[in-house]
């Protein structure tokens, strides 16, 4: 597949995540994005978005929006990329400020370009439809519009924001007739049954232009956060603005801020084997397993165990043979320094660990 209708295609991937539901292996300076959790044992979440579009969009237009206390980590897993191309936010503010800032750097080198941001977390079975899909939201965003990816639902998910499909604008693109935050079951399951509604995957496309425009219909502060940006770095100075500017600007959710507010908004339903890894539950869910379920290191051992995830993360040296006797659907994940146990189906609680850690002054171990 090639890029050549679109010569002035541009990426953001959003990496600046803190995955408390994957303690202990995700901390705050080695977070979920860094670990390998889809298809590869060798591959970092991070590493495989990068690749994943890389067909469309080579090194040299791919920017990376971080924490400037994950810069070097990533520049560690992205060694190809240029050194202008990590944009490190001093503080987080949310995903508005985060593409803002990141439109505006762009912008500023082709004014005529088009940004797809993409989560740094997600998994992606078929890579093949999934640059399609990128490429037709690409069309819907040369028109003007503000366009998101919405995948195909599978289930009545209750963990996920929904849109609703409008009228069609062409062939594979919709308008998008409203945005609902996540629903209980009852709705979920009339939005699977009725075909009418799709996950909002928190993919974006859209024109440089179109989208500082609409931040300073909706969002005036971040706009002017952004016209200080610009004109520091006219001048060379944008390093040292950068922390004031994002001290002030609001901490607001591209969705909220923005999304909800425009009226030019298309989405692209995608159907491409996606996942968010939202937890150690769905990490089991991608991984292979034996005969009896379990997905283990070439180490472990079982006897009468069944549908459990073991994941040993430590060093060389502290490596333990882990035994399963007559346990059934677990969560174990061992560290150097921490060992998690717990229900598969209590996996999103394992963020509760985090927050017992904070409470007890141990920040080594968060």
């Amino acid at each position: 597949m090639s890029d050549v209708n679109f010569p002035n295609l541009y990426a953001v991937i959003m990496a600046g995540g803190a995955g408390t539901r994957f303690w202990p292996a995700s901390r705050e300076k080695h977070p979920k994005q860094f670990l390998a959790l889809g298809a590869r044992a060798d591959e970092s979440l991070l590493e495989a978005t990068a690749r994943r579009i890389a067909p469309i969009i080579p090194p040299e237009r791919l920017f990376i929006a971080t924490g400037r206390h994950l810069e070097a980590k990533t520049r560690e897993l992205l060694p190809k990329l240029p050194t202008a191309n990590i944009l490190a936010e001093p503080l987080a503010r949310n995903t508005a400020p985060c593409i803002g800032w990141a439109t505006a750097a762009i912008q500023r080198l082709d004014p005529k370009a088009i940004v797809v941001v993409l989560p740094s977390d997600h998994v992606v079975a078929n890579e093949e439809e999934f640059r399609r899909v990128l490429l037709k939201a690409a069309e819907a965003a040369a028109q003007g519009f503000i366009t998101t990816v919405g995948i195909v639902p599978t289930r009545p998910e209750t963990g996920y924001g929904y849109i609703e499909k409008g009228q069609p604008l062409a062939e594979g693109i919709r308008r998008a007739a409203r945005f609902t935050e996540k629903p209980p079951v009852a709705v979920a399951q009339s939005y699977l049954a009725a075909g009418s509604h799709l996950w909002n995957a928190g993919m974006f496309v859209f024109r440089a232009d179109v989208m500082r425009s609409e931040i300073a219909a909706h969002l005036p502060e971040l706009a002017m956060g952004l016209s200080v940006l610009d004109s520091a770095a006219r001048d060379g100075r944008e390093a040292s603005v950068l922390d004031e500017v994002f001290t002030r600007v609001p901490s607001v959710s591209i969705d909220h801020g923005v999304m909800e507010h425009a009226a030019q908004v298309a989405v692209v339903p995608g159907d491409f084997g996606w996942s968010d890894v939202g937890s150690w539950q769905t990490a089991w869910e991608l991984a292979e397993k034996d005969e009896a379920g379990n997905a283990l290191p070439p180490h472990a051992i079982t006897f009468d165990a069944n549908g459990n995830l073991v994941r040993d993360l430590s060093t060389k040296g502290h490596t333990k043979t882990i035994a399963l006797i007559g346990v059934s659907d677990l969560v174990v994940v061992q560290t150097d320094d921490a060992l998690l146990v717990l229900p598969r189906e209590r996996a999103q609680d394992a963020k509760l660990a985090v927050q017992a850690l904070k409470s007890a002054g141990k920040s080594d171990l968060v």
